[in-house]
């Protein structure tokens, strides 16, 4: 890993910038408040250990996922340690193989009595996404979900962590590795005055304009590995069961903005990589209906840019190639003839925009 992604800093990303700030000579933020109204309310990078049966708790990648009971510990405002008692499983489905990963990803299930004495939501169950081949690519993957932050707040909310993990005898299992905790789902949809739907729709039912935005965000991205129909990688929200919903997109490890070493297109789509972007949208043929997406996305482009331009645990290099993959994305934007091709692509005969993956019937 690279000495200029893992040099120690705090790094604030504010959701109105979108950027990432650099506070020089400083440790990684341990200061977290208990009277916090919520773990996400700040972008302070948090450090946290998870105490254990660790080796166990990791090894557990086969067959149904067992709890095992884990000790969360933080500092506090003042400098205490906090030390929560929770319960930990392994989570996923190809990044909990291990094969394919270091890490599995983890579910951090919080108990209802610890309201009074951490931060962390009582009675929640929040995922930690764990790296999988190098923790440069969870830092991107969690800069993704920055960016869809800044597109609307019917959006997941993650935060960055330092991860420590630590057996029950206080030796070390691995250096420190960064990590993202996402917001539960049910709290993102109650934070925007919603339910979260488990019916599977076409995606034709989800509001329209609200659609066009995501879909459009997952082609800026470069992400495929979503679909409405089947909920993959998708939840949806609305005000009640009954009433047209939005999409939530999450699980951006495969996004070719994120540029993951284990990342493939899936075989259905005949792509070369997943750097190459297709638009998964339904047909619209009308192409003014994207008008005020389209605007909305050239009104964002200095604060997307900003996110990774202002960010100093990402790497040069890895700035340069971003900075180029983003110009791609406007100069597609703005050129009506690139942009037809592109976003008409579902429309297509022998497309494959609206492609069936294989495997997601049976989900």
């Amino acid at each position: 890993m690279k000495k200029s992604f893992v040099s120690v800093c705090i790094v604030l990303i504010f959701s109105v910038a979108g950027k990432c700030q650099n506070v020089s000579n400083l440790q990684v933020s341990k200061i977290i408040s208990s009277t916090d109204t919520s773990l996400f309310d700040l972008d302070k990078i948090l450090e946290i250990t998870l105490k254990g049966n660790m080796q166990k708790l990791l090894n557990n990648r086969n067959g149904e996922a067992e709890y095992f009971p884990i000790l969360l510990s933080y500092k506090n405002g003042q400098g205490n340690e906090v030390v929560v008692p929770i319960q930990v499983k392994t989570r996923g489905h190809f990044r909990r193989e291990k094969t394919n990963c270091t890490y599995p990803p983890l579910l951090l299930k919080f108990p209802g009595n610890n309201k009074n004495f951490s931060y962390f939501p009582a009675n929640s169950s929040l995922k930690l996404v764990m790296p999988c081949r190098g923790d440069q690519f969870t830092v991107h993957e969690w800069l993704v979900y920055k960016l869809y932050n800044l597109v609307t707040p019917q959006s997941f909310r993650a935060r960055l962590v330092k991860v420590n993990l630590e057996n029950e005898n206080n030796k070390i299992v691995a250096s420190p590795f960064y990590g993202i905790i996402l917001e539960e789902e049910k709290q993102m949809a109650r934070r925007n005055n919603g339910v979260i739907l488990k019916k599977k729709i076409k995606p034709q039912e989800i509001r329209q304009q609200s659609f066009l935005k995501m879909a459009v965000f997952e082609y800026l991205i470069a992400n495929t590995d979503w679909s409405v129909e089947y909920l993959q990688n998708i939840k949806l929200v609305a005000a009640t069961p009954k009433s047209a919903p939005v999409g939530v997109p999450y699980d951006f490890d495969l996004a070719g903005i994120v540029n993951s070493p284990y990342a493939k297109p899936a075989e259905e789509l005949q792509m070369r990589s997943v750097r190459e972007r297709r638009y998964r949208g339904y047909c619209v043929p009308d192409m003014k209906l994207f008008d005020s997406t389209i605007a909305f996305y050239n009104g964002l482009k200095t604060k997307i840019y900003d996110t990774y331009t202002n960010c100093s645990l990402l790497d040069s290099k890895y700035v340069r190639s971003t900075i180029q993959f983003l110009d791609e994305f406007y100069a597609t934007l703005n050129n009506p003839k690139l942009l037809k091709r592109a976003f008409q692509y579902p429309c297509l005969p022998g497309g494959t925009g609206d492609v069936i993956i294989k495997g997601l019937k049976k989900k």
